[in-house]
């Protein structure tokens, strides 16, 4: 029996890494997969790139058949990305705005900006029954925009804050608390992603009562080098554990 509590959904692009780097299937990403989620993950995050890197979309058809809890796409919505989501309806589809060369996601969609091409990919991505987040800024311009273009879900990048927080924790999450009351406002869900880790994790849970959903990758697998993978998730569900 799972913790109630924000969800924890474990993102498996590094251990991709790892496998590409060598070729064959050494980590089996489908094990590591089911292996997270019977060691407690709520789900299973994949960010295919254009370049394939990690996750490739081959990947995909597989980790579905076996992902039993929720498998989430996260990714910039170019063609060959829709076509892959639409095709194999993950449970959530988070759009990220990151470019074709980036090295990891650093910023959130300009909704505003961007409205009308968000309306319609969302609009897609539901006709299919997928939940939809998109990848936000802390801005309640941004969360508001979101909502209007009917997202179900906004996922708050958290590059930032953990880049403040070993120095001011208050400061560091003041934004999200703010753009948190904005989301509650228009009943958008809210998911939060990118760089959370042991350290910072539980204060960021603590100001945001209606958080969700984090997902967590690269942090994660580091700390499973030291802890093994199932300690590891089991300590970031403790972190998560409800007040």
């Amino acid at each position: 029996m799972r913790n109630e509590g924000v969800r924890l959904s474990v993102n498996i692009n590094k251990v991709a890494l790892i496998r590409n780097s060598r070729g064959g299937q050494l980590p089996d990403l489908v094990q590591i997969a089911k292996d997270c989620e019977a060691f407690g993950a709520d789900g299973i995050t994949i960010h295919p790139r254009p370049d394939q890197r990690h996750i490739r979309y081959a990947d995909i058809p597989a980790l579905k058949e076996v992902v039993r809890t929720e498998l989430n796409i996260e990714g910039n919505p170019t063609v060959e990305f829709m076509r892959q989501v639409l095709e194999h309806q993950p449970h959530q589809c988070t759009l990220v705005p990151d470019a074709p060369d980036a090295l990891t996601s650093n910023a959130g969609w300009d909704t505003i900006r961007n409205q009308d091409f968000l309306t319609d990919i969302i609009g897609e991505l539901k006709e299919k029954g997928i939940r939809v987040s998109i990848f936000v800024d802390p801005d309640p311009g941004m969360v508001e925009a979101a909502a209007t273009a009917g997202a179900d879900r906004i996922e708050f990048y958290t590059g930032p804050y953990a880049h403040i927080f070993p120095k001011d924790p208050a400061l560091a999450i003041e934004n999200h608390v703010v753009a948190a009351k904005i989301a509650d406002t228009h009943k958008i869900g809210i998911n939060a992603g990118h760089d959370l880790n042991l350290l910072n994790l539980r204060h960021y849970h603590q100001h945001l009562p209606s958080l969700l959903e984090v997902s967590i990758g690269h942090a994660l697998i580091c700390d499973a080098l030291y802890f093994g993978l199932q300690n590891t998730i089991g300590m970031y569900r403790h972190q998560l554990r409800p007040f």
